[in-house]
């Protein structure tokens, strides 16, 4: 069954957490995990610091580039993620429109590579090393 993972991103018109009922917003965003839970379809997620906290590794030449956060447009801030494990992306598209999220905030949702999109690759030293990776991290 392929896996989507949906990635919560904010656009900077969201209205700021210090001036909302942070209890409540925990509570709304836990029990929307814990109802894809119960159904068997979180795989796993997390949510993200502020961007200021963040670096940014930027490959523009011979050595890589460090710079500290915030970083990117505001509509480019990727806030938290879900893993899902369903039977399409129409499903994963459901699952995300059930998200306890208000104006400014979007999902995107992206289907997660599996094994049948490097099938022309199969006899490849790291993609057979990858195989072997997936079950010593739980993760086959």
């Amino acid at each position: 069954m392929p896996k989507y993972m949906l990635i919560m991103r904010n656009s900077g018109s969201v209205e700021n957490y210090e001036d909302m009922d942070f209890e409540a917003i925990i509570n709304a965003m836990g029990a929307y995990n814990e109802s894809m839970m119960k159904a068997g379809v979180l795989l796993g997620g997390d949510g993200l610091t502020d961007a200021a906290q963040g670096s940014v590794v930027k490959f523009t030449g011979e050595a890589p580039i460090v710079t500290d956060g915030p970083y990117g447009e505001v509509h480019e801030l990727f806030n938290g993620f879900w893993t899902l494990q369903v039977g399409s992306q129409e499903e994963a598209v459901e699952w995300a429109k059930k998200a306890p999220l208000g104006p400014g905030n979007k999902i995107e949702v992206r289907r997660m590579t599996d094994e049948s999109d490097f099938e022309d690759y199969a006899d490849n030293e790291y993609i057979q090393k990858e195989k072997g990776w997936r079950e010593e991290l739980g993760t086959e």
